[in-house]
């Protein structure tokens, strides 16, 4: 492949001013997830919030089938989390007839119970409304002057949407699972699927990415091209007589976008829709085959809007807190930010 989607990503805002440790402990990465509605307190469904250190998702979800009876497919979350972390995410364990054991006796090493209650339905991947990071950056290099403004400029502009590296698997193996598979090669088990397919996805979106950042447009929305709502999945195309477009822009209210690669030809009609069937034709057989699978053609912003960004330096020490949007990567915010060894996030 003569294009690695995370490393052949273009800085969008001039490069790094600085280096730093970034994960230097678990407690130096804190997320916590907002779901963005509150359980209904009724159903068969048992939601639970944890708190989880230096554990890996899908691990935590199989101990909580084990400590349930349940099978694992009765566990639901709405997010994937970084095992390296301190992490606050909401999981749900069906018990038919909504009899299940005392939420007291859960215990598992590195989690914590912090709260519980019934709920009506599963959680499914991406029912979220976004997650709060709190980072802390140690052994800073990094003129504060140049940190500060560029800080200033992220809150003001936003960054790349990117998708981050463990979207595509350890050295890539999520996207040589997806070639193997669409070159004929067997189907992936059922739980490897859908890793493959969004590896795919995420391959042509960063793909379109990058050549939007080289051409200086990332940022720009022409008349056909589609526009979605900050924090939301509703779009539009944009009109040529839209004169306030250029303000929500500004703003942040709306965002230009890009494709998630399905079934049929992206939206729109401007300059956009040409560059992404051109991206699609040089990944034809990611792109067929994310089209062979069922897949439809779907929208993601191409830019990320960071909520309540706050920051403190001291020292060798920055502190980072800002909310994102659910499917949005820290790893988009640190890259224009700061070189790290710990880049998985």
């Amino acid at each position: 492949m003569d294009f690695d989607p995370w490393v052949d990503l273009p800085a969008a805002l001039g490069g790094v001013v600085g280096r730093g440790t970034l994960k230097a402990r678990d407690e130096d990465f804190v997320v916590e997830e907002d779901l963005g509605f509150a359980p209904t307190g009724a159903g068969e469904h048992l939601l639970v919030r944890l708190r989880e250190t230096g554990c890996n998702t899908d691990w935590v979800a199989g101990q909580l089938a084990r400590w349930g009876g349940r099978p694992r497919a009765d566990v639901g979350y709405a997010g994937l989390k970084d095992r390296h972390a301190v992490t606050e995410q909401w999981f749900s364990i069906r018990f038919p007839g909504g009899r299940h054991p005392d939420p007291a006796t859960l215990r598992i090493d590195g989690v914590e119970l912090l709260e519980h209650s019934l709920h009506d339905r599963k959680l499914r991947r991406g029912a979220l409304s976004g997650n709060r990071f709190r980072l802390r950056v140690t052994a800073l290099e990094a003129e504060p002057a140049a940190l500060e403004a560029r800080l200033a400029e992220m809150a003001r502009r936003g960054v790349p949407n990117a998708f981050g590296p463990q979207r595509f698997g350890r050295e890539g193996g999520n996207l040589q699972l997806a070639a193997s598979w669409f070159a004929g090669g067997p189907a992936p088990r059922r739980h490897e699927r859908g890793f493959a397919l969004s590896a795919a996805r995420a391959l042509i979106f960063n793909a379109v990415l990058a050549e939007r950042i080289a051409r200086g447009d990332w940022e720009s929305v022409a008349p056909g091209d589609p526009v979605v709502l900050d924090g939301r999945g509703s779009w539009f195309i944009a009109a040529p007589d839209d004169a306030a477009l250029a303000g929500r822009l500004a703003a942040l209210e709306v965002h230009p976008t890009g494709p998630m690669w399905g079934r049929g030809a992206p939206p729109g009609h401007g300059p956009g829709a040409r560059l992404e069937l051109a991206v699609a034709e040089r990944w034809a057989e990611y792109a067929a085959g994310l089209e062979a699978a069922g897949l439809e053609q779907e929208r993601r912003a191409l830019r990320v809007r960071l909520r309540n960004l706050q920051w403190r330096l001291d020292g060798e020490v920055l502190e980072l807190s800002f909310g994102l949007p659910a499917g949005a990567y820290a790893t988009a915010v640190l890259r224009e930010l700061v070189a790290s060894g710990q880049q998985d996030v």
